[in-house]
């Protein structure tokens, strides 16, 4: 059913944009022309996704996705129709028929040409519009018209193509569609013959589409150029960064491009600023790993590492950890790459390698700004690790990440980098390794098939494990199912599952002396360690995640 409201009516009665927003945008539409939607989308107030789904409720037509249409039942339907498929494709219409008439679809449904032309057609009896987002749109009728591929281009067709205004529309349209996705990363893939677009949700990549490979020079040199990189160089890899404003919300863009065989890869890693509520509650620490942690940020000096792999939140750990102990007496400095997230009452530095201001030099001068906390945003070299320690030897807390795969590993790679045994022994107090695991939807989850063999496990672990409220002696074990809210794949959302070592004396005698990673081991179980794949296992008796998740993400070794 269609509704008589203007369409910045409805998207303000939806809480969608302010009045405002559509106030500037009427303006911007008397002196410019355009529709006010489309505005709005360029304005960055409203990504494409929200405003069709306000278009939809306006004309009273569905909105489809890109997946649910039939190539084949496409190429039927133009087949018979009397206006040839070229006609109907480079206004982006795709037309297929069914048991009740002609199915019509399109970004624009309002165009003049083509109601005249279904007009005209003989035997349509019956018509159906559907809408359909311009990006989706475009991808099938670059697919059903399967254009040859493009030739390579010089720096100035690449940039007029950068510059074309359907290239910015899809480029602005895919970052809002990540960031609606909960997307934390975008995959641009070339191939042979097709493009992949992909989006990393609750860390597993899912393909969004595929796109000829026409069009591909046109949207790396987008990309390239809003992120201030060199858009005719395609042999060596590049990187870059830009703030910007995406269906309302400010953002962060970390872009990288690698050569590769049929292209450039590119990568873009979306860091909204404005990430709501940040805290220790937040992170889905067990009662008793809480306490600990808790503990360790009390500590007046010594080194704290959070370890664990690209993406599986050790940053978010370590800002719900200054919210935590920002309390206003101590004096809270951190050094990152980039500044992910800008926290109230501390002093946040970011680095610029490309003029020599690297997390080494940035330790340097802050050291002299008397901290009391440190945050390193990461330790990738010798230098740093050394100063680093030092700041933990001579009177500060020092929050730090490292690259490894489990808790203890942390030391090795310390040693590995050049530090003397005796001197990571002597600063290091803690070490946390964590990973991110997929919640499951609770709309959808459904009881696990296994659930006998998974509570004799449960059993297991829970005799030996400390009282934890809200854990049931038998839970209600669920898998994961899949529904329109999680996109079909079960899960929405992630929380951590973690690993505290705390390094006591004896450990620390132990590092000293080069002992084993095995033996830290043995030293650390004896003290209560519990792993990460046990501490999932505990996520899941709350019905939190599932036990295939965990391993997924943590292995038995790994955990």
């Amino acid at each position: 059913m269609s509704s008589s409201k203007l369409i910045g009516e409805l998207l303000i009665e939806r809480g969608t944009v302010k009045a405002a927003e559509v106030e500037n945008a009427l303006l911007v539409q008397a002196s410019k022309g355009g529709r006010v939607g489309e505005i709005l989308v360029r304005l960055g107030a409203v990504s494409m996704q929200v405003l069709y789904a306000a278009l939809a409720e306006q004309l009273g037509y569905p909105l489809l996705l890109a997946n649910a249409l039939d190539e084949d039942a496409m190429r039927a339907g133009m087949a018979k129709l009397g206006t040839p498929a070229s006609w109907w494709l480079d206004r982006q219409v795709l037309l297929w028929r069914d048991d009740e008439g002609l199915c019509v679809a399109s970004a624009d449904p309002l165009d003049v040409d083509v109601a005249e032309a279904l007009a005209g057609e003989p035997h349509v009896n019956a018509l159906r519009w559907h809408l359909l987002l311009p990006a989706d749109a475009e991808m099938w009728a670059q697919r059903l018209r399967a254009s040859p591929h493009s030739v390579g281009a010089d720096a100035r067709s690449l940039r007029e193509l950068a510059e074309d205004a359907p290239v910015v529309a899809f480029v602005n349209n895919t970052l809002a569609q990540a960031l609606e996705a909960r997307a934390s990363d975008i995959h641009i893939e070339p191939g042979e013959r097709e493009c992949t677009l992909r989006f990393r949700v609750d860390g597993v990549l899912h393909t969004r589409s595929s796109l000829g490979m026409d069009r591909y020079p046109a949207i790396a040199s987008r990309i390239k150029l809003i992120g201030g990189l060199d858009i005719a160089e395609r042999r060596l890899p590049q990187d870059g960064r830009i703030s910007t404003r995406v269906a309302g919300r400010e953002v962060d863009i970390r872009i990288s491009a690698i050569p590769a065989v049929h292209g450039e890869s590119l990568v873009l890693r979306l860091l909204p600023k404005e990430r709501g509520d940040i805290g220790m509650h937040r992170i889905g620490m067990e009662s008793d790993h809480r306490a600990l942690f808790e503990q360790w940020l009390g500590w007046p000096n010594g080194l704290v590492l959070v370890t664990g792999p690209t993406g599986s939140g050790k940053s978010t750990t370590l800002y719900s950890a200054l919210s935590h102990i920002n309390d206003g007496v101590r004096k809270l400095i951190t050094v990152e790459d980039p500044v992910e997230l800008r926290l109230p009452g501390v002093v946040q530095i970011q680095t610029q390698a490309d003029i020599g201001y690297t997390f080494a030099r940035a330790l340097r001068s802050i050291l002299r700004h008397d901290p009391d906390v440190i945050m390193v945003g990461e330790i990738r070299d010798r230098e740093t690790a050394e100063i680093a320690i030092q700041a933990a030897l001579t009177g500060h807390l020092v929050l730090a990440t490292v690259h490894t795969n489990d808790a203890l590993s942390a030391v090795n790679r310390l040693v590995d980098m050049g530090i003397e045994p005796y001197l990571v022994a002597a600063a290091l107090r803690a070490v946390m390794a964590q990973r991110l695991i997929r919640r499951l939807c609770s709309n959808c989850a459904k009881p696990h098939p296994e659930a006998a063999s998974l509570q004799r496990r449960w059993q297991v672990l829970r005799d030996r494990l400390p009282a934890l409220h809200d854990v049931p002696d038998e839970p209600a074990w669920l898998a994961a199912g899949g529904c329109e809210i999680c996109g079909g794949t079960g899960y929405r959302g992630r929380v951590g599952i973690y690993e505290l070592v705390t390094v006591g004396a004896a450990m620390q005698h132990e590092i000293a002396q080069g002992g084993s990673s095995e033996r830290l081991l043995a030293m650390a179980d004896a003290d209560g360690r519990r792993s990460m794949v046990d501490d999932g296992l505990i996520k899941s008796a709350r019905g939190l995640s599932t036990l295939d998740e965990v391993l997924r993400a943590a292995s038995e070794h790994g955990g």
